[in-house]
């Protein structure tokens, strides 16, 4: 007679739900001032040069976040470490709405970047609930959560702030932040790591690590690519969309970011293919969407209308491969061990997130100084650079073609 195998319980399809809508809420922080830099400034005194410091102290915040906050996901108890991460979040997205000097609401943006890294510690626990052959599909409904947070934020903000103004975004998010942290509190299980290792040993190991795993330089390298173009592309095209050619209001602006939201629906189709492992393939056809979605818009009709709607097929391209490879990514480094997966996740957003960096900043330089089309072609480059890594991978290792990579 066979003993019959036991098969550990797999996260439900509620917590799948919480965790995923979690992320959104949370890492849409990163982004709400992005669009209201403007009307920030003129309230709180800072100067136009100094204008970039809101956007770029709240990704530097949660760049150190990344880095030094976590990594205790793999070291300290998850559900306290998201409760304290999202308490101090909410009080700094509080005293950015209460702010009324630059200094105050600079602080504040650094303190929203560092709390809002809880979204990567939920992210590898849907991973530890989840059981290794649904585990791309758990993480691929949770990143969609996640990145239509990201895609969300920003005419969100717009809104808002048209018909009450950006204090009462900011306070908003404030108050959502604060329930969350109750409820997840009360929601997630208790997930108390095995490591006895110090902080500084921790944060010790993450040279450590990335210099002794292949399939996290490759998959960071892969998503810095298109993460870079990704940033690139929602940098310059709302310049693009309020200049000359297509005339659209700040309303209109974010009504065609709405659109892009539709890219999210990839990340479940990804995580189904990377759980039948068909990794490597998948990656390659998002790099190869990436720059399509770049490609489209070098074509340029006279009709406005049209014109518009061939961007708005570019946007949905672009976040349907970001989405796409981000859960192919998370998948491959969260097989690796589930004692690593806080430091490895930490690591892969960090890489990827100066990806996204460099494409804000390349793409304002160049649409400035050389325009639209030489944007397109730059957006281009960055998956078109990642595609050639690809390359390496599949002709360096052909027999793993097929496999998680």
């Amino acid at each position: 007679m066979h003993t019959p195998v036991k098969h550990a319980p797999d996260i439900s399809p509620g917590m799948v739900r919480l965790l995923a809508v979690s992320a959104g809420l949370i890492v849409a922080n990163l982004y709400y001032a992005q669009t209201l830099v403007g009307p920030i400034s003129a309230a709180t005194g800072l100067s136009t040069q100094a204008a970039g410091l809101i956007v770029t102290l709240t990704q530097i915040g949660y760049a150190l976040g990344l880095l030094f906050i976590v990594p205790l996901g793999d070291l300290l108890e998850n559900r306290k470490l998201v409760f304290t991460a999202l308490l101090a979040t909410a009080a700094a997205l509080a005293a950015a709405a209460f702010s009324t000097n630059a200094w105050l609401f600079l602080a504040a943006s650094l303190g929203i970047g560092l709390g809002s890294v809880a979204a990567q510690i939920l992210v590898p626990f849907a991973a530890h609930l989840s059981r290794e052959e649904t585990r791309g599909q758990a993480v691929g409904k949770v990143v969609s959560g996640l990145l239509l947070g990201i895609m969300l934020a920003r005419p969100a903000a717009s809104l808002i702030a048209d018909h009450a103004s950006w204090h009462a975004v900011f306070g908003a998010a404030a108050v959502a932040v604060l329930v969350l942290a109750f409820v997840l509190r009360s929601k997630l299980p208790q997930r108390v790591p095995t490591h006895k290792l110090s902080y500084g040993q921790l944060i010790g190991s993450l040279w450590h690590l990335l210099a002794t795993t292949p399939v996290l330089r490759r998959r960071a390298a892969y998503h810095a690519g298109l993460f870079g173009c990704f940033s690139l592309f929602w940098t310059v095209a709302p310049m693009a969309l309020e200049g000359p050619q297509f005339h659209l209001s700040q309303t209109g602006v974010a009504i065609f970011a709405l659109v892009g939201m539709a890219g999210a629906v990839a990340s479940p189709v990804a995580g189904r293919l990377a759980d039948a492992g068909h990794t490597l393939p998948a990656t390659a056809a998002s790099l190869i969407l990436g720059i399509i979605g770049f490609a489209l818009p070098l074509y340029q009709p006279d009709s406005r209308p049209l014109a518009i709607g061939v961007l708005a097929v570019a946007s949905i391209i672009l976040d349907m491969a970001v989405a796409a490879n981000l859960v192919l990514g998370q998948r491959a480094i969260f097989s690796l061990g589930a004692e690593v997966r806080s430091r490895l996740n930490g690591i892969y957003f960090a890489l990827f997130f100066a990806g996204g960096a460099l494409g804000s900043a390349a793409g304002a330089w160049v649409y400035a100084h050389y325009g639209w089309t030489a944007a397109l072609f730059t957006g281009m480059a960055f998956p078109a650079a990642a595609l050639l890594v690809w390359l390496g991978e599949l002709f360096g290792r052909p027999q793993t073609a097929g496999k998680v990579a």
